[in-house]
């Protein structure tokens, strides 16, 4: 691979992560804050709000160390696209495509994400990464890297949604 492929992909792994870290910290903060999120997180439909809270947080700041070192990187991303897939069906779906349009947030950020990190971990972590360095097999082989991605994102959001999300019905009127 061209040193320009993989600057490219630590770039992408470098600047998911720290999307990730960022929410993450600040969802931190929001726990520290009292039990706002994981009621909002229940008005969602998702059963049990401080679990919720506890998910989200914390699956947000554990995935970014991974992305930056280019560790289980398929996985990694599977997490991310799984993460605002989840955002992406529970609260965006229905308020537009445009992030900027007010007082909602339409789907376009979230959507953005899910795709690239759909894309981003079939590519794999370039050769600047600890998968390559530990010569992890699934990380290297782009097939092997999208049954991961596929199987933690999309595999990772249906078993998470048919679990925990019981989205209120609204009844005709």
């Amino acid at each position: 691979m061209s040193d320009a492929i993989d600057l490219a992909l630590l770039a992408a792994r470098v600047w998911v992560g720290a999307v990730m870290l960022a929410h993450g910290v600040r969802h931190v903060q929001a726990l520290r804050s009292g039990p706002g999120m994981a009621k909002w997180l229940g008005s969602l439909g998702l059963s049990n709000g401080p679990l919720q809270a506890q998910l989200l947080t914390w699956s947000e700041v554990g995935v970014a160390p991974l992305l930056v070192l280019g560790l289980f990187t398929p996985a990694a991303y599977g997490a991310v696209a799984s993460l605002m897939l989840v955002a992406l069906l529970t609260n965006h779906r229905d308020k537009g495509f445009f992030i900027t349009a007010r007082p909602t947030e339409g789907w376009e950020y979230v959507g953005t994400l899910t795709v690239l990190a759909l894309a981003l971990g079939v590519l794999g972590p370039g050769e600047w990464s600890l998968d390559n360095a530990f010569d992890l097999e699934f990380a290297l082989k782009p097939s092997q890297a999208l049954a991961v991605t596929a199987i933690v994102g999309l595999g990772g959001t249906a078993a998470y949604l048919a679990t925990f999300w019981r989205p209120n019905r609204q009844v005709p009127g």
